[in-house]
């Protein structure tokens, strides 16, 4: 049995940053846990309930810190294991739980147990990674950098060997066959979660193990880890943390990272996390939005497998890396480059290197629009640092960097981000004056009661008084306007305490068009319930046995409250 908190994540809105995109306390140029401290303040009045962090462990940098060196450390430039255990004291002091990024299929090649695999045959820490002598081993396997990596074998003169990564040729995959590799990421978990850290976001999942005839993802070997992973974390902090699957597969696969489904309906057998992304779902958005038709969305979480009670769904629009089109046919993808990246620069490897305001030009109905739909969708939406304000990116910045620059702030010099000389900046400010810092920035949108970033924060609000968003059941509905994405969220009486807050039928209409669209809801079996629009508490008229017509403004958007006559659900 869960404990009553052992579900947050559940209801929770997520906010990723990167440590040193946030904000520089000490002015060196690099942004810092102190600074993040300063701001957790403004998190807390944006309604963040968990921050993910980015890696900020110890790293050549040459992969964003997902290469990692010390798995046991802070980067000096971000600050001291001190400053992060004041860190998780004042975010928990405020309600938040504090989530970090966790790579354990791969290291930096700087890493200390690879420079030790590498130096000779004989020693101890050889078997850690995977090595070869022919580079033709494991061919199914696809090569995921396809920007930068030809193969997934690198040659090193040292070892006078092959070694075997998934990723950039400078992050060695570990050998998860060797159980010294297998209780050493054990240890690292434990280590940060003995610390008061509230889980991890687990990167890579799928790649961990490597067996000749597959294409080495999502193998019997990972699961059977990944549940042993689980147990332990289980065991050791009573249900009391949480681990969120970064699994870019369908959702078929993705289903199978939530645990082995039990005899009894909506229980995991043998758990793996708690949460997991839904990948194929973000394309689609896009895709939906741009084609003005429902049914990109629709096939996708029509297609996705039912999922375990005490499990999650985590959703996004972006984040740190490229808009991901690994989950699109080939017809989608080409889609996707010609509507959203017709500059050759704004496409990386398998997707697309953008943010959310300049993906979709600057058009704040489509931002909303699409915000609207993500946070009623069954999941807990997961928003990018600056997409509250719509910040811009830079596309002439080098792998993903584009979209990982300084938060800003303010008008001040570096957009308040750091007081340091602008060249000392760890990246350039956004220049388009579109974008610029002097354009668009939190304080001046703090301010303005219409701003993008206060309409985030109604939005948080109202999804945090409606449980029945992250709680609650989805159905679709089918009217003849394809443009209009329609459906209905309930939480029956026999699933929430009678006290659980917000409403417990609601109505979702989104139209994907840039035109006003009209359309006729069959909601026959709701006759004499009255809708209530829930931003504004506007009362519409009552449901009868007649078809009920809406007419939706472009991009426009209704979430209604549906109350049953006399107030009594069934």
């Amino acid at each position: 049995m869960n404990a009553p908190d052992s579900l947050w994540f559940k209801n929770a809105v997520f906010y990723e940053l990167p440590v040193r995109a946030f904000y520089d306390w000490n002015g060196d140029g690099i942004g810092d846990l102190r600074g993040l401290i300063d701001k957790l303040d403004y998190l807390q009045w944006l309604g963040v309930d968990c921050l993910w962090l980015l890696p900020f462990y110890p790293s050549p940098l040459r992969d964003d810190g997902y290469d990692i060196a010390d798995f046991r450390s802070v980067d000096p430039d971000y600050g001291t294991l001190e400053d992060f255990r004041e860190l998780l004291d004042e975010a928990h002091s405020r309600g938040m739980r504090v989530l970090a990024d966790l790579v354990f299929n791969h290291t930096s090649d700087q890493h200390p147990w690879f420079q030790q695999s590498r130096s000779s045959p004989a020693s101890p820490f050889r078997d850690w990674y995977v090595w070869s002598d022919d580079p033709r081993r494991f061919p199914d396997a696809r090569v995921i950098f396809t920007d930068s990596e030809v193969s997934n074998w690198t040659w090193d003169p040292a070892a006078n060997a092959y070694f075997w990564h998934r990723f950039y040729s400078h992050q060695p995959d570990l050998n998860f066959d060797n159980s010294a590799v297998r209780q050493a990421v054990m240890d690292v978990v434990f280590y940060w979660l003995d610390l008061g850290l509230d889980g991890f976001r687990c990167d890579a999942v799928p790649y961990l193990f490597e067996r000749d005839g597959t294409n080495c993802e999502n193998l019997p070997e990972t699961h059977a880890f990944l549940q042993a992973l689980r147990r332990e974390v289980d065991a050791r902090y009573g249900g009391a943390r949480v681990l969120l699957a970064e699994a870019n597969q369908w959702p078929s696969d993705v289903v199978r990272y939530f645990g082995q489904t039990g005899a009894a309906p909506g229980v995991a057998a043998a758990p793996e996390f708690h949460m997991a992304f839904h990948f194929p779902l973000m394309p689609r958005l896009f895709m939906a939005v741009r084609q003005e038709a429902r049914r990109p969305i629709v096939d996708i979480l029509t297609q996705t497998p039912a999922i375990p009670d005490n499990c999650q769904w985590g959703l996004f629009l972006r984040n740190h890396d490229e808009l991901t089109l690994e989950m699109c046919t080939d017809e989608e993808r080409d889609y996707m480059y010609y509507e959203y990246a017709r500059d050759p620069r704004m496409k990386l490897n398998i997707g697309i290197r953008r943010r959310l305001a300049p993906i979709v030009e600057n058009s704040r109905r489509e931002i909303e629009l699409m915000n609207v739909v993500l946070f009623s969708m069954p999941g807990a939406p997961i928003v990018y640092y600056g997409d509250e304000i719509g910040m811009g990116d830079n596309i002439y910045l080098s792998d993903r960097n584009g979209v990982r620059t300084p938060m800003q702030w303010n008008v001040d010099r570096n957009g308040g981000f750091s007081k340091a000389p602008p060249e000392r900046l760890y990246a350039p400010l956004i220049q388009n004056p579109i974008y610029s810092f002097q354009a668009v920035n939190i304080e001046r949108q703090f301010q303005d009661p219409n701003s993008l970033l206060n309409w985030m924060r109604t939005l948080i609000q109202l999804r945090h008084r409606n449980p029945i968003f992250g709680l609650g059941a989805i159905a679709f509905l089918a009217p003849a306007n394809e443009r209009v994405l329609v459906y209905l969220r309930r939480l029956p009486k026999s699933a929430a305490p009678a006290d659980l807050p917000g409403a417990r039928c609601v109505l979702v209409a989104a139209n994907l068009s840039r035109s006003s669209q009209a359309v006729e809801l069959d909601l026959s079996n709701f006759a004499g319930w009255t809708p209530h629009e829930m931003f504004g508490e506007v009362a519409f008229p009552a449901v009868t046995t007649t078809p009920y017509q809406l007419t939706l403004g472009p991009y426009g958007y209704f979430w209604f409250r549906l109350d049953p006559p006399g107030g009594q659900f069934e």
